[in-house]
């Protein structure tokens, strides 16, 4: 037996692991250059020194068991440590937030820098469609993206399937990393909500970083929807104004750095369905839209479905051109 799982993100790899555990095999295809995806961490040259962004997610929880084996696991192979900071149950990546994705993606084939546009299936079985041709056949497939590019693959295959991911709707982040000469003047190391944004952290100052003052701010859903089709050019200055809004007063030190990255698929609702699987014709579905928008219930939804793809695949199935 033979998997292909399209997205090697938190899902897509907790997926991978599970099914591992029962000896089968799985390659994964995934569209970035490396291992990271909403967990991403940006190192970047400055004059003052390299400056390190974790551009994505800021932080993950613990709370449940599973989840928390897990993380001790991350956290004995020097992957993953607490973030008091954020929260008594707040973890990040050690030494960047990509660390624990880095660390799963070393135990499985990954292919990167594969677009995927499409899930073929014949009497073989499951076809990876790329820019390059086909691969495969794969006995199973599963899709670990976010839910608007779930539903375009799924909606060729199975509709119901579709219809849960295009429940999914995700609001998008405007994020920008900016890197200064000096320390901003700002009570704690990170705040929630100010006018146009929802977060601001001092990225240097988290376990682990070094570097020159790095700061990562993200924009709140309503308004990053609202420029979601501008430029980065364009936005990366605004949202430095508001981070300077938040200083009561003080300046800004000079900025050594300055960029915007815009993640159309951030934040998602959730579908409390946890997994998707049709053993009929052996293609699922995982990720945080299946049931919440954190990492730990994108590793939670990609476990739960590796659980239940293993259970199923002695059993025969149809197959159909």
């Amino acid at each position: 037996m033979t998997l292909a799982i399209i997205g090697a993100g938190m899902a897509g790899l907790a997926c991978a692991d599970r099914l591992a555990e029962d000896g089968i095999a799985v390659r994964l295809f995934d569209k970035g250059r490396g291992p990271g995806g909403r967990m991403s961490t940006r190192r970047v040259e400055t004059a003052i020194g390299t400056a390190s962004f974790d551009h994505g997610a800021q932080y993950f929880t613990v709370r449940d068991p599973l989840f928390r084996l897990q993380v001790d696991g991350w956290a004995a192979a020097g992957v993953a440590v607490p973030w008091p900071e954020a929260g008594a149950d707040a973890w990040i990546g050690n030494p960047a937030m990509n660390a624990p994705i880095r660390h799963m993606a070393g135990a499985h084939r990954v292919d990167f820098l594969h677009h995927v546009h499409g899930l073929q299936r014949d009497a073989a079985g499951w076809w990876v469609r790329l820019d390059a041709g086909m691969e495969g056949p794969f006995d199973a497939a599963i899709v670990a993206l976010p839910s608007e590019q779930a539903a375009t693959i799924l909606g060729l295959h199975d509709l119901a399937m579709a219809r849960v991911a295009m429940t999914a709707r995700s609001q998008p982040c405007w994020t920008a990393m900016i890197a200064f000469t000096g320390p901003v003047d700002l009570p704690g190391d990170h705040l929630t909500g100010g006018g146009i944004l929802s977060w601001a952290a001092r990225n240097s100052a988290k376990p682990g970083r070094d570097g020159p003052e790095a700061w990562v701010v993200q924009a709140n859903g309503a308004w990053s929807a609202t420029h979601l089709e501008e430029s980065p050019d364009t936005i990366a200055p605004l949202l430095l104004d508001a981070l300077g809004q938040m200083t009561g007063g003080a300046a800004l030190p000079p900025v050594a750095y300055l960029t915007a990255h815009r993640w159309r698929f951030a934040m998602t609702r959730g579908t409390d369905n946890g997994a998707l699987w049709n053993d009929h014709i052996r293609l699922g579905a995982c990720g945080d839209w299946l049931l919440g928008p954190r990492v730990e219930l994108a590793w939670l939804s990609g476990r739960m479905l590796g659980a239940r793809v293993a259970q199923d695949l002695t059993l025969p199935v149809a197959r159909s051109g």
